[in-house]
């Protein structure tokens, strides 16, 4: 594991918040249009705009916030498989970015093509699909925030101290 200054941690983490954040708010605008789309309104604009989001906006951000959670536990004090919290993390952020890459993204695209011409099961997905992941995004955030269980430990290693608490001592 590679020690990062304190401000450089600090950037890596104001990197992942934002990233983070910037994903959940693009999850919560498909999510929008979604319900906009089963309201009503126009579908040769909602869709079509899903569309463009989910490729110039929701996919590159979950790719960027994978990368930057990844860096950010090898590269600080947390590490990827010392903590549950993280690895739990790291597992739903890693099944979330497959999820998007190999199914949301092709299945929103083809909606767009397909504009007012979708099916119903077409355009449940674009309700289904943001709900569920805005939900697990959420989950991610209580898990960041509360940091819930403990270390995982490995037989044979001796506990550590928190490493925000080691990192204060030093």
């Amino acid at each position: 594991m590679s020690r990062l200054s304190p401000a450089a941690r600090k950037a890596l983490l104001t990197l992942h918040l934002v990233t983070s954040l910037g994903w959940l708010g693009a999850d919560l605008v498909l999510l929008t249009l979604g319900v906009a789309g089963l309201r009503g309104a126009d579908a040769a604009v909602v869709y079509p705009t899903a569309a463009l989001i989910v490729t110039y906006l929701f996919a590159p951000l979950s790719v960027a916030v994978w990368l930057v959670g990844v860096a950010s536990s090898l590269l600080t004090p947390w590490g990827l498989l010392r903590w549950r919290w993280v690895l739990v993390k790291f597992v739903l952020t890693t099944v979330l970015l497959g999820l998007v890459l190999l199914l949301l993204t092709p299945r929103i695209r083809q909606l767009g093509e397909l504009g007012a011409a979708a099916s119903a099961h077409y355009r449940v997905d674009l309700v289904v699909a943001p709900a569920v992941s805005s939900t697990l995004l959420l989950v991610a955030t209580v898990l960041s925030t509360y940091k819930p269980w403990g270390r995982l430990r490995r037989p044979g290693t001796p506990a550590r101290r928190h490493p925000v608490a080691a990192a204060h001592r030093s």
